[in-house]
């Protein structure tokens, strides 16, 4: 094992975050002073008030989806970043449903309950738990494998003081504070994407260009064929395991997008008139990460095979996701190192974010707020949901453990979550997006599938493996190709099936009635009755800072009426559905199969193409995910900082009435 390459006083300054949490605490105490939301209201601590606009939604999006795997596969970039782009995609139907029959929903299983009752509530609240408890893993395995290979910092401290970091901000700021640190994390993500893609492809002496990338990996092909691979190249999309690995990847992806709250609370704190489009540009700018930063790195990594500087790779190291930090030293010492451990923290940090959020919520309102406190407070929600962030933080940090410890690496874990979450995919989509939709059917399709994906997989790895079951042939290609095709298609057949033979007629009233708020003219009678009561003890000014609070957050039917109007929201629909479809055939069917069955070797030309290709789309994201969410907040910035200047200089009058009656904030 080669030498680290930082100090590990770099590992454990980045495990810990303190002054990264620090720097989101303090942009959360600016909120609270400056804009009417305050972290102190629970409906703003687990769904940043449902005010958020679509271009912080999409910067959330691309940041949560950023996992360590994301940045460190070397395995098939395009099957990657295609495989799991188009489970965002098609998630913008399930957010306009969501709107349309749910809108005041906090989490998908409250859907559940209300349309299937306590049965069904129960049997997806195990696949919800088991998909966030698999997402952190992953999140910690990658992490601390990485973090470890670069620092030497020790396995175990990262696997807690990761998540604990987080912890810290999460508690303070809730959701908006995630989003925030998700467009923190984006902006630099971009920023050093970029620096590797220029450092690979223009300026290494190592490299320098896509020519010369092409004659490096066509050396490699050579004197180390790839088995499977159209004449053993790494420059052909013609790859067996390469197709093997996009198949997993896109029932896992399905799996962990459908069933992880994280991606249904951005679409809760969205704006309704947005969310469509939130998703649709958080999923076309996150294809540009994996594709883009897996082909740069990835490919460097086979390139500069046996150069000085390069480090050997085994199989476990691929597994563990190392091939991109071995790329980044090689090619810019420790500078690169550094950019990497930089923007994996980043990554790891803001995902575990939106994952302690997410279960957060789910512990909250689908675990105490149902079964055991169902008349709690607003306070009592909030003082649970603040100690449900700190107990999932030791959680992530103790399931990374156990994984670590029995052998199980961040490239097994990601293979095997559709095995066991793929069943759910299909029966949860036409749940929030299907009136007919057979209560028993899914759930049976659901149970019966998880069931059929484990036996297939156990059973396929006993065939291939002469009976040897462990750690090691568990995880080969076919194993778990056999355990997430028959989880996903045995729970989406059943459910199908059963509800065209036996199709409910569910009116969506009961979804629409959850947590519906009163309009604000009932509350504003209420609050000037109190306030003409409260008028002969306090100060006008006083009284006019709370009524200016709880007018801007409090519900308005004229916004309602607007964005919530069933007309635009079906058209909404139409249009997700539409454009979803058309990009899954497209990135999935369109571009890589052709190019697979004609068994195209690219020439110097076609990757160069390629190349140009990822670097231009990886500039109009970094444009749509970085200067769009901040063109959409330009005029709030300038009313904060205004009165942050007054703040300093001169006398404030602190909450300011435009801000309030506008529902402005910093997102």
């Amino acid at each position: 094992m080669s030498e680290p390459i930082l100090p590990s006083g770099a590992g454990y300054g980045v495990g810990i975050g303190l002054l990264f949490s620090l720097l989101m605490i303090c942009v959360t105490g600016i909120q609270a002073r400056y804009t009417t939301y305050s972290p102190k209201d629970s409906e703003e601590f687990t769904s940043a008030s449902r005010s958020v606009k679509p271009g912080l939604i999409a910067t959330g999006i691309v940041s949560a989806w950023t996992w360590a795997a994301t940045l460190v596969s070397i395995s098939g970039p395009w099957w990657y970043g295609a495989g799991a782009t188009v489970q965002i995609l098609l998630f913008a139907m399930l957010a306009a449903k969501l709107k349309m029959n749910a809108p005041y929903a906090h989490t998908w299983l409250e859907i559940v309950a209300a349309r299937w009752g306590k049965t069904a509530h129960i049997v997806f609240m195990f696949l919800g738990f088991s998909t966030n408890l698999i997402v952190s893993s992953m999140l910690i395995l990658g992490g601390s494998a990485t973090v470890n290979d670069l620092t030497g910092m020790n396995t175990i401290a990262a696997c807690f003081l990761i998540p604990l970091g987080v912890a810290l901000y999460v508690r303070i700021g809730g959701m908006r504070s995630t989003l925030l640190c998700d467009y923190t994390h984006t902006t630099i993500l971009f920023a050093i994407t970029l620096t590797f893609i220029f450092t690979v492809y223009a300026v290494s002496d190592k490299i320098g260009s896509p020519t010369q990338m092409h004659d490096l990996l066509a050396a490699v092909s050579l004197q180390d064929p790839v088995p499977g691979n159209a004449h053993g190249s790494y420059l052909t999309m013609r790859s067996k395991n390469g197709l093997i690995f996009g198949v997993i990847n896109l029932v896992g992806n399905f799996s962990t997008v459908f069933q992880d709250q994280a991606y249904w609370q951005r679409a809760i704190a969205s704006r309704p008139a947005s969310t469509v489009k939130a998703y649709l540009l958080g999923g076309l700018a996150w294809f540009s990460i994996p594709f883009t930063f897996a082909t740069t790195l990835g490919l460097a990594a086979v390139a500069l095979k046996g150069s000085p500087g390069m480090r050997i790779l085994t199989p476990s190291d691929v597994s563990a996701g190392l091939p991109a930090s071995a790329a980044a030293t090689a090619l810019l010492g420790k500078a690169g190192a550094a950019c990497l451990l930089l923007v994996l923290f980043l990554a790891v940090t803001s995902a575990c974010s939106a994952e302690l959020i997410a279960v957060s919520s789910l512990l909250t309102y689908d675990v105490y707020k149902t079964y055991i406190n169902p008349k709690a407070t607003d306070a009592q929600i909030l003082k649970v949901g603040h100690a449900m962030v700190l107990i999932y933080a030791l959680g992530c940090g103790v399931a990374g453990l156990v994984f670590f410890y029995i052998g199980v690496s961040m490239g097994w874990l990601y293979t095997f979550m559709g095995v066991i979450l793929g069943s759910g995919v299909v029966p949860i989509a036409i749940c929030i997006t299907w009136r007919k939709a057979n209560k028993w059917g899914c759930i049976s399709g659901t149970v019966i599938g998880f069931v059929a994906g484990v036996i297939a997989w156990i059973v396929t790895t006993s065939r291939l493996n002469g009976g040897v079951i462990n750690v090691t042939t568990t995880g080969g290609s076919l194993e778990m190709l056999a355990g997430n095709l028959a989880s996903i298609l045995t729970g989406g057949i059943i459910s199908v099936t059963a509800s065209i033979m036996w199709p409910e007629n569910f009116d969506w009233v009961a979804t629409r009635a959850i947590n519906q708020p009163r309009p604000i003219s009932v509350e504003m009678d209420s609050m000037r009755s109190a306030t003409s009561d409260m008028a002969k003890m306090r100060p006008a000014s006083s009284i006019e800072t709370d009524v200016q609070s709880i007018s801007g957050d409090s519900f308005n039917d004229q916004i309602e009426k607007m964005e919530l109007d069933p007309v635009k929201l079906k058209k909404a629909f139409q249009f997700a559905s539409w454009s979803s479809l058309s990009l899954f055939v497209i990135l999935i069917l369109v571009i890589p199969l052709p190019l697979f069955f004609s068994r195209v070797v690219f020439g110097k030309s076609g990757l160069t193409a390629w190349v140009i290709m990822g670097v231009a789309w990886t500039i109009c994201s970094a444009v749509v995910v970085i200067l769009y969410p901040f063109y959409e907040s330009r005029d709030a910035l300038e009313q904060i900082s205004k009165q942050v200047l007054k703040d300093l200089f001169g006398k404030s009058n602190r909450h300011v009435t435009h801000l309030a009656d506008n529902r402005v904030g910093v997102v």
